[in-house]
């Protein structure tokens, strides 16, 4: 898993609430346990004029030229700021693959689903709550900014929106889990945490293959 430390990058507004998994990677995509090639197909159906299906060539598609993700300014962006809501509906751990193959590092909400907010953990991708009144704050200087950054500062959990280098609001803090933060620096996912204890696994299998052999027979 790619570690978090801090990111700065072009943030992208996605001025809805409620957008829910299924928008964000519609369920006809689903056709794969692995977590790359989702990227394309992310908000599918408002990224793209018509109804997208596996296997279409998205390049021949035609373009939704009003969704923001498609504006020329926000081809770059790595932070996506939504309202309040995001990630609710079905518990598809693809959504947080898709954000993550299109190049999305984290995303900015006032709340999120509590699936949603967990599955993104595990892959790297941090989600990041702050209040509605600081969101708002943010999507004013996005309408102001369109090349606006933002500062990521998950040791010091901390938000800053800058212009050209100028700060135009924050610091913001935000909350998180000491486990998860130190999992989140380190680039550790639950196989990683698993490997980092390989030796003891090695040591216990030897003591109970001693203790108990016919557990370990073909």
């Amino acid at each position: 898993m790619q570690p978090f430390v801090t990111h700065t990058g072009i943030v992208v507004p996605l001025d809805r609430a409620n957008i829910d998994t299924d928008a964000i990677i519609p369920k006809q995509f689903l056709t794969s346990i692995y977590k790359t090639g989702f990227g394309p197909n992310l908000f599918d159906e408002w990224r793209y004029m018509d109804r997208g299906a596996p296997g279409m060539d998205n390049s021949k598609r035609p373009l939704n030229t009003e969704f923001s993700l498609n504006q020329p300014e926000y081809q770059d962006a790595t932070i996506l700021l939504a309202r309040d809501n995001f990630g609710c509906g079905s518990s598809r751990e693809h959504a947080v693959w898709a954000l993550t193959d299109y190049g999305f590092r984290s995303v900015i909400s006032s709340s999120y689903s509590d699936i949603f907010f967990n599955n993104c953990f595990k892959n790297g991708f941090l989600p990041i709550r702050l209040t509605e009144e600081e969101v708002d704050a943010l999507f004013k200087l996005t309408a102001k900014h369109s090349d606006l950054e933002i500062k990521v500062d998950l040791p010091e959990q901390t938000v800053t929106a800058l212009h050209h280098g100028e700060t135009k609001a924050g610091p913001f803090s935000f909350e998180i889990d000491a486990f998860r933060k130190h999992c989140m620096i380190n680039g550790l996912d639950d196989i990683s945490l698993t490997l980092e204890h390989q030796e003891d696994i090695r040591a216990y299998e030897a003591k109970r293959a001693k203790q108990a052999p016919w557990i370990f027979k073909d």
